[in-house]
């Protein structure tokens, strides 16, 4: 796992990336490598890849940390990249791979309240995906306002919300 977080670092190659990437999220399978990665400073790693303008890459990026998000000290790290994911959301194609891996992301991370205000300035976005995407998508973010509705403190937010 450390060579693979270390190749990661030192490669611009998006083919590399992406099978790195592949790698670590299939890892992140089991719970002890979901440590080990976050104690490797991984988390971080992966996240810089959101920021990669190949869409491929940065849909495996989502995907790593989505399975990353299954372990509460994990999230607690991969919060700092909500604003981010939601704004990867937002511009990403609409029904895209990336699209839907960020989706996936958050409805990971709002499943508990802890992380629910970093989404509030992307509502309208999501409800404006409820209307135009596809079955895939509606789902996806059906599930994310569901976990958003279920914290009371979000409900102005969701009522008031421009679409």
């Amino acid at each position: 796992l450390q060579k693979l977080i270390h190749l990661l670092q030192a490669t611009d190659d998006p083919l590399i990336q992406e099978q790195v990437l592949i790698t670590l999220s299939n890892s992140a399978a089991f719970s002890v490598n979901q440590d080990i990665i976050r104690k490797l400073d991984g988390l971080s790693v992966i996240g810089g890849m959101l920021s990669n303008c190949v869409p491929k890459v940065k849909e495996k990026a989502l995907n790593a940390l989505n399975n990353l998000s299954m372990n509460i000290k994990n999230q607690e790290e991969i919060q700092v990249f909500i604003t981010q994911v939601c704004r990867t959301v937002e511009s990403a194609s609409l029904n895209s791979d990336v699209q839907l891996a960020g989706l996936r992301l958050l409805t990971n991370m709002s499943v508990t309240s802890d992380y629910h205000q970093k989404m509030i300035n992307s509502i309208p976005c999501f409800l404006h995906l409820l209307s135009e995407g596809t079955e895939r998508t509606q789902i996806q973010v059906l599930k994310v306002l569901v976990n958003l509705s279920a914290n009371p403190a979000m409900t102005r937010h969701l009522l008031r919300a421009q679409v």
